[in-house]
């Protein structure tokens, strides 16, 4: 079954494959201001993305996917707050970047083949701000600052579904929060800043300009970057929160067109992929109501990074997400039995401990479509129905890990191994190190409870008195056991 996702733009279920001859496929999606660490809002997002960039390199393959996501280093917020800091914009903002970048490997996400910075690609945002002025699509207001005249694109708000008359102002976004990136004086509420003039409160933090000197808007940095990276082809698919519809894409949408006026066909993005909100207890996440949470304070509450990894995926991408502790420890549970699928396929497989963990090392470094599927096609086949990732992980729960025969059992591994787009238990531990089992234990455990149900009761004394003295606690479930560090 071909990947397919929900286009933001038609609103129907499409296709998703390259447009190019090359049979690559361009990814873009926004990525953090860093002005602080990333919050499990931002990582839903970027959790979404690299599940849908795993399921492309299945289906296309490992080399077919060109993926960009930038870093956004200059803007009301990182200039306040490095000031705030009494640290250059630079040193200020490669803290927090790099934070981002062990919040990223910890929640184990591929990372981008291309990651610009705003900063980095001012000279080309700067070159298309010229265009756009020269085509008659922005203006100089009085300050010296330059906008985008929404106006001159028809089609503005064909992405949000707003018309322009509509429009009232660019001041909150699609999901009605604050937008405070466009402030400045304008001709008209629609229009949006393209450059904002130097001011005192920027302190240094100014670049010169054919318009003077001062800095970009927010919108433009994303269009100059995929310009750049992807040469100005169409690109196939553009990523994002929902709150980044309007006015940010929609934005993105009228600068990249026009910038590219007079060229036939330029279509600037075929598909948009936009996740749903995430609150937390049922309410929005804000400092206020101390409901904000990082990486760190989930950590904090002994919950390992890929815990919360599956609670960001266990819900649709297009449904909003109710963040609580509860789900975490169902997430917990969950992680927990699928490590258990692989490590039990693994031992039937090989028949020993240490086979079992070299056949999942080598399995892993396979391409995927040198692995077969096994009994999990039918979740690859779920999730392929825009990105269903709850559907397929219930199939994949229907799944015994017992199997027929050595041969089934392979195939099994090699298909739960295949379907790493959600990168459980294959790449990083489960578990924190605290409740973790060594493989030696695992399989003491597993031998117990063989024995068990084949009603060899002396054995599975024997087995359990063993790991007793090895420091560990077996507890049975109906469906199969736990353990526990004594």
């Amino acid at each position: 079954m071909p990947l397919k996702l929900l286009n933001t733009m038609s609103r129907a279920v499409e296709p998703v494959a390259p447009a190019h001859a090359d049979g690559v496929f361009r990814l873009y999606c926004c990525g953090l201001t860093v002005y602080g660490p990333g919050h499990i809002g931002n990582f839903r997002a970027f959790v979404a993305q690299d599940v849908l960039r795993r399921a492309l390199e299945i289906e296309l393959g490992r080399d077919k996917v060109n993926h960009a996501r930038n870093i956004t280093d200059v803007d009301d917020k990182t200039i306040r707050e490095s000031q705030a800091a009494g640290k250059t914009l630079g040193e200020f903002t490669k803290v927090w970047t790099e934070k981002f970048h062990a919040d990223c490997a910890a929640l184990n996400l591929l990372a981008p083949q291309h990651e610009p910075s705003a900063v980095e690609h001012i000279p080309g945002q700067i070159a298309m701000i010229e265009r756009l002025l020269k085509n008659g699509h922005a203006y100089r207001a009085p300050d010296g600052s330059v906008y985008f005249k929404v106006s001159s694109f028809a089609e503005y708000g064909k992405l949000s579904h707003l018309k322009l008359e509509e429009l009232e102002t660019q001041k909150s976004n699609s999901a009605g929060a604050v937008n405070a990136a466009d402030e400045y004086s304008r001709e008209h509420v629609a229009d949006f800043a393209l450059w904002k003039t130097r001011k005192p409160e920027d302190g240094p933090n100014f670049w010169p300009s054919p318009f003077g000197e001062g800095r970009p808007g927010w919108h433009i940095e994303c269009s100059a970057m995929i310009e750049k990276i992807f040469g100005g082809a169409t690109i196939d698919l553009h990523g994002g929160g929902v709150d980044l519809i309007f006015p940010h894409h929609e934005n993105e949408i009228a600068q990249s067109c026009c910038a590219h006026h007079g060229e036939a066909n330029y279509g600037f993005v075929r598909q948009w992929f936009h996740n749903a909100h995430l609150l937390v207890d049922g309410r929005k996440m804000s400092k206020s109501l101390g409901n904000f949470y990082t990486l760190a304070d989930i950590e904090k509450m002994d919950f390992a990074p890929v815990v919360l990894r599956y609670a960001l995926i266990a819900g649709h991408y297009r449904s909003p997400l109710n963040f609580t502790k509860h789900g975490l420890e169902a997430a917990q549970s969950a992680v927990q039995k699928l490590d258990k699928h692989v490590q039990a396929l693994a031992l039937r497989a090989t028949g020993d401990a240490a086979k079992a963990k070299e056949a999942i090392a080598r399995l892993k470094k396979s391409a995927p479509e040198a692995l077969r599927w096994g009994r999990y096609a039918t979740a690859w086949e779920v999730l392929c129905d825009d990105l269903n990732v709850p559907g397929a992980m219930g199939e994949m729960f229907k799944i015994e890990p017992k199997t027929s025969s050595v041969e089934q059992a392979m195939e099994d591994l090699e298909g739960i191994i295949k379907i790493s787009v959600f990168a459980l238990g294959l790449d990083v531990p489960l578990t924190q190190a605290k409740t973790e089992a060594p493989a030696e234990i695992i399989a003491l455990a597993q031998q117990r409870w063989d024995a068990k149900q084949a009603k060899d009761f002396a054995k599975a004394d024997s087995v359990r008195k063993e790991l007793t003295a090895k420091g560990w606690k077996i507890l049975d479930r109906k469906d199969g056991f736990d353990l526990e560090k004594e």
